[in-house]
């Protein structure tokens, strides 16, 4: 067995997260992806929390990459790019748009190189529009797209979720359209360039929401965690602790009223349809909160489980750390080597595969390490040329 992307090589200039995020997927996935960092290295180098002065913020989402170190400033360094270019199947960037034409490496001087590459641009606002130059961020993405609108109570300001949302979109698509393209070129035998927005990825991922407005001509509001649709289907306060209830249909109602020993309100016909139980989401929180509220979440858990209905404890970060099933069952929680000593814990990848080797995670690069092998080993340069270009990463 192999890994799915064995053979396929993916030049790295990217920085941060939504690109690494994007390279880190198809690291693991076996493609050889060369990370190119200028000489002062990828920003999140310094980007909290350290473990023994690394970062385990960059660790995580470097893992399993080689570091070249070129300073795209010197004409050496970008002839040693062309020629890398030349026996690669990816090229990935998330620069401001404009900026990577103006080192020399548009989509149209990279084709000329190598006619099957796969170009991939991640940006802010993507490669078109009126928006396109506006300088883009993760918070960019989710003001723009309507998302912080809809998060939060009502009663609260518009809210960012609680991670780079939009950032680890971006990432995701940018590899799906990389996927996409390298099958594309199997059957088509041409390169492609893969154009991804920021705003495009979190507009893409709001889904039902948008579509209220433009079927209903409405505009949805905050609702903090239920479903406008569907009740109960909320958080609810246990009394130790806040845990979430899914009654997704009417067969689900059924089975839960019956768990919880409130059969009468089956009886009740304004609560017998999920669309009447909708209108009176109110009230139905009220007397689910009343029964909650009279039990440890651990025995509403374990009890609504039992009767097959959707439910889960709100776990905090640690609690997902130290998950049965997440972090051991699920591998989502791995080790790999310190590059110091010992181990570091990272999270792992959710494409589980039967048939390909299981992940393995090597520890991230330190900067240029890899500078040495890549030249002498993919583009057989000169002992003084390695030279040239080993003194430039450690000046």
């Amino acid at each position: 067995m192999s890994k799915p992307l064995q053979g396929i090589r993916v030049l790295d200039l990217t920085r941060v997260l939504s690109g690494p995020y994007c390279t880190m997927l198809l690291a693991d996935m076996g493609a050889e992806v060369i990370k190119i960092e200028s000489p002062r290295g990828d920003d999140s180098r310094a980007y909290p929390p350290f473990s023994k002065g690394i970062s385990a913020y960059y660790a995580n989402l470097n893992r399993n990459k080689k570091s070249l170190c070129l300073d795209l400033h010197d004409e050496k360094a970008k002839d040693v790019l062309r020629e890398l270019i030349k026996i690669s199947d990816v090229f990935v960037e998330n620069f401001k748009p404009g900026t990577i034409a103006k080192m020399g490496f548009s989509y149209e001087e990279v084709k000329k190189l190598n006619p099957n590459i796969v170009f991939a641009s991640i940006s802010g606002f993507g490669q078109t529009g009126p928006y396109r130059l506006l300088p883009g961020y993760d918070v960019i993405a989710q003001a723009l797209s309507g998302m912080m609108s809809v998060t939060g109570w009502p009663d609260s300001p518009p809210t960012r979720t609680g991670t780079a949302i939009g950032d680890v979109l971006g990432g995701l698509n940018c590899c799906i359209g990389i996927l996409a393209a390298l099958q594309g070129r199997n059957t088509q035998h041409h390169g492609e360039y893969v154009d991804i927005g920021l705003v495009d990825c979190s507009v893409s991922a709001m889904e039902t929401i948008t579509e209220i407005y433009m079927v209903e001509d409405r505009i949805p509001q905050r609702a903090g965690n239920r479903y406008e649709f569907i009740y109960p289907y909320d958080s609810f306060e246990a009394s130790d602790k806040w845990i979430v209830i899914g009654v997704g249909n009417d067969a689900i109602w059924n089975r839960f009223c019956k768990a919880i020993g409130h059969e009468d309100w089956l009886a009740d016909e304004s609560l017998a349809l999920n669309k009447d139980r909708a209108k009176q989401k109110d009230r139905l929180n009220t007397m689910v909160t009343e029964w909650t509220r009279q039990h440890p979440a651990v025995e509403i858990i374990e009890l609504l489980r039992a009767h097959s209905v959707p439910c889960a404890p709100i776990h905090d970060v640690a609690d997902v750390v130290n998950d049965e099933h997440i972090a051991k069952a699920r591998q989502m929680i791995c080790e790999i080597d310190h590059p110091i000593e010992g181990k570091m814990r990272v999270t792992g990848n959710p494409v589980k595969m039967t048939e390909a080797d299981s992940y393995t995670y090597a520890k991230a690069p330190t900067l240029g390490k890899d500078t040495g092998d890549v030249l002498s080993n993919l583009l057989h340069l000169s002992d003084e040329d390695i030279s040239y270009f080993m003194k430039k990463t450690t000046d």
